[in-house]
C-alpha cells in the first residue's frame, strides 16, 4: 500500500509539475502575430497583475528548475540523487502554495500528503548523500 501511495503522489507531483511548467513555457512564448518587444511588454504586465498565488508558484519553479540545472557528474547514483532532491523539494513549494491560498479540501489534503511523503524522501537522499560523501 504504501508503495501505492508513493507512485501515486510522486505521479501527482509530476504531472502538476509537468503541468505547469508547460503553462510557463507557454507564457514565454510572444504571440505570432505581434512583434517579440511588444510580447515582451505584455508579459511584464502580465506578471504584474499575476495574484500572490501565481508569483509564489512561479518563483518556486524558478528556484526548482535553477537547482535541478546543476552540471551532471557522470555518477547517475549522485546525479539522480541531487536532481530528485531539487525535483521533490519543488514539489513541496507548490503544495505550500496550495496550502496557503488553495480552497478545495481535496486538493488540500493531497497538499499535505505530498509534503509529508516528499519530505520524507528528501531526508532519506541526504542521508545518502552524507553517508557517501556527497554535498
Amino acid at each position: 500500500m504504501k508503495n501505492y501511495r508513493f507512485s501515486r503522489t510522486l505521479a501527482c507531483a509530476l504531472s502538476a509539475m509537468a503541468l505547469s511548467a508547460a503553462a510557463f513555457a507557454a507564457q514565454a512564448q510572444p504571440a505570432a502575430s505581434m512583434p517579440a518587444e511588444h510580447a515582451g511588454m505584455n508579459r511584464a504586465a502580465a506578471d504584474a497583475k499575476a495574484s500572490d498565488a501565481t508569483r509564489a508558484f512561479q518563483q518556486g519553479e524558478k528556484k526548482m528548475m535553477k537547482d535541478m540545472g546543476r552540471p551532471y557528474s557522470g555518477n547517475v547514483d549522485k546525479d539522480f540523487v541531487a536532481h530528485m532532491m531539487a525535483h521533490h523539494q519543488g514539489a513541496v513549494d507548490m503544495a505550500e502554495v496550495q496550502l496557503k491560498y488553495g480552497k478545495d479540501p481535496a486538493l488540500r489534503k493531497m497538499a499535505r500528503d505530498i509534503i509529508k511523503a516528499q519530505k520524507q524522501e528528501i531526508a532519506f537522499m541526504k542521508k545518502w548523500q552524507a553517508r557517501n560523501g556527497v554535498k
